[in-house]
C-alpha cells in the first residue's frame, strides 16, 4: 500500500475497531489525528503517514485485537498480519508514545523491538506529541496535564502510572522538539 490514500483507508478501519466498543478511545484517536494535521507542515511527504498512524495508534485496545494486553503490540500485529498495512504505519503504532518503556515494564521489550523496528525519531516525536496533547475525549491539552490524567486514571502505583511517570521526561522532550520544528517552519520565508 502506498501512502496515497492511506488516511482514507485508516479512518474507517480505526472506526470499525473502536467506535462501538470504545467510543471514548475513538474520540481520542480522532483528536490525535487532528493534532497530526496541525503539524503537517513540518512533516512534508510523511504528513499522511503520520495522520494514518495517529488515527490507528490505539486500535490495540479493541476487544477484538487485545491478545497480550499491551495495545501497541496488539495493534501493530493486527495491522501487519490482518490489515496488511504500510509497514511504516505499523512501526509507528508499535512504538507510539514511549511504548518501549511500557513494554519493558511488561517484559515485552525484546518482543516489541525484535518484531518492529522504529521509524525516524522525528516521526516518533510527532506521534508522541499528537497523542500527549490530546485528552481521552479528543480535545487539545498539554503533555503535563495529559501525563497527570493518565497517572490519575490508572493510579500512581499501577504499571501504567509508573510507566507514564518514567516516560514523562521523554514525552516532554518529544513535545519540545516538535514545537521547535513548528516554530522553525513558521520562521522560514515563503
Amino acid at each position: 500500500m502506498t501512502t496515497t490514500g492511506l488516511v482514507e483507508w485508516a479512518y474507517p478501519l480505526a472506526e470499525s475497531l473502536l467506535a462501538d466498543p470504545l467510543p471514548r478511545r475513538w474520540k481520542h484517536s480522532v483528536g490525535v489525528a487532528e493534532r497530526a494535521r496541525t503539524i503537517a507542515p513540518i512533516l512534508g511527504a510523511d504528513a499522511e503517514l503520520l495522520e494514518a498512524a495517529a488515527v490507528l495508534h490505539d486500535i490495540g485496545y479493541s476487544p477484538d485485537l487485545a491478545k497480550t494486553g499491551f495495545h501497541p503490540l496488539d495493534g501493530a500485529r493486527y495491522l501487519r498480519e490482518v490489515a496488511r498495512a504500510d509497514e511504516r504505519v505499523v512501526h509507528l503504532v508499535a512504538h507510539h508514545s514511549c511504548a518501549w518503556m511500557e513494554a519493558e515494564a511488561r517484559g515485552l521489550r525484546e518482543e516489541l523491538e525484535g518484531e518492529f523496528p522504529r521509524e525516524s525519531a522525528d516521526l516518533n516525536d510527532a506521534l508522541c506529541y499528537c497523542d500527549m496533547n490530546t485528552t481521552p475525549d479528543g480535545t487539545p491539552t498539554n503533555p503535563v496535564d495529559r501525563v497527570n490524567e493518565i497517572a490519575g486514571r490508572y493510579g500512581p502505583d499501577s504499571l501504567i502510572g509508573t510507566f507514564i511517570r518514567r516516560a514523562e521526561p521523554e514525552i516532554l522532550a518529544s513535545t519540545a522538539r516538535v514545537l521547535e520544528r513548528v516554530a522553525g517552519a513558521k520562521r522560514q520565508p515563503m
